[in-house]
C-alpha cells in the first residue's frame, strides 16, 4: 500500500476527510498538527544555534553527564 501526505486548505478539512471517508480511503488517526509558536520557537532556536554554534551540547555527552549526575 501507498502513502500519501496531503496539506489541506484551511477551512476545508471537513470537506476532504468525508470525500476521503465515501472514497473508502483510509486515514491516519490521531494525527496532531503542530501548532504555529512551536514552529515559530523552533526555527527560532535553530537559527540561535546557527549564530552560536559553540552552545551546542552533543546530545551523547548530554546522556553520559545526566547517567553520571544521577547514577542511572
Amino acid at each position: 500500500m501507498k502513502q500519501v501526505t496531503v496539506n489541506i486548505p484551511e477551512g476545508k478539512y471537513e470537506f476532504f476527510m468525508e470525500l476521503f471517508r465515501r472514497l473508502g480511503l483510509s486515514t491516519a488517526d490521531g494525527v496532531t498538527e503542530i501548532p504555529e509558536w512551536q514552529k515559530e520557537m523552533t526555527l527560532s532556536r535553530l537559527a540561535e544555534l546557527e549564530k552560536n554554534p559553540d552552545k551546542a551540547v552533543d546530545f551523547d555527552s548530554m546522556v553520559n553527564d545526566l547517567e553520571q549526575k544521577y547514577g542511572l
